[in-house]
């Protein structure tokens, strides 16, 4: 495998989910958990919290892989969103105090309103990525999701630089205009 489009991922991600296809997971990891691991360092995570979350995310689209809708989101957009959350968990993790620090007492409630926040900010951009023509949003995926260039695109694909850079700058400007 080597230029797999959206549809080879679903199909792979649909064999994990209706069959513990471990072939098939197998794939889905060689091709994932590198980009995940990228996508979480290019965010700000070091390396060794990034391999770990990655590694994590991983494991939830093995044990999660019944949740997978394909018609809600692609495979990509799915994993990413898990990242995307495993990352700011460990980000809040990060910043609550050590134990021996902690006051006596019971731990204040989770911030709801920031959760249910970051739920809808979430659901508003799967629902936007969804709406992108098929084109547009598969070489979003590549470049955001993929980690990928668009020099990189474009030697995956086969398509001419000026177009990928002009599908990318109409998604992200239908995306702006959505998400705003």
């Amino acid at each position: 495998m080597g230029t797999e489009t959206e549809s080879d991922w679903a199909a792979l991600m649909l064999a994990v989910r209706d069959r513990q296809d471990r072939a098939a997971f197998a794939a889905l990891f060689r091709h994932f958990a590198p980009r995940v691991k990228g996508f979480l360092m290019k965010s700000g995570t070091d390396a060794v919290l990034a391999e770990e979350c990655a590694q994590d995310v991983m494991a939830t689209l093995w044990q999660k892989a019944h949740l997978f809708d394909a018609s809600r989101a692609s495979v990509a957009t799915w994993v990413f969103t898990i990242a995307r959350n495993r990352r700011i968990d460990a980000a809040r993790k990060a910043r609550r105090p050590e134990p021996e620090e902690l006051p006596w007492g019971p731990e204040p409630e989770p911030d709801q309103a920031e959760a249910f926040e970051t739920a809808q900010e979430t659901r508003r951009l799967t629902e936007a990525l969804a709406d992108l023509p098929e084109k547009q949003r598969a070489l979003i995926e590549r470049a955001f999701y993929g980690d990928l260039s668009h020099s990189e695109i474009a030697a995956e694909t086969g398509l001419p630089l000026g177009t990928i850079k002009s599908r990318i700058r109409l998604a992200l400007d239908r995306l702006r205009q959505r998400l705003t």
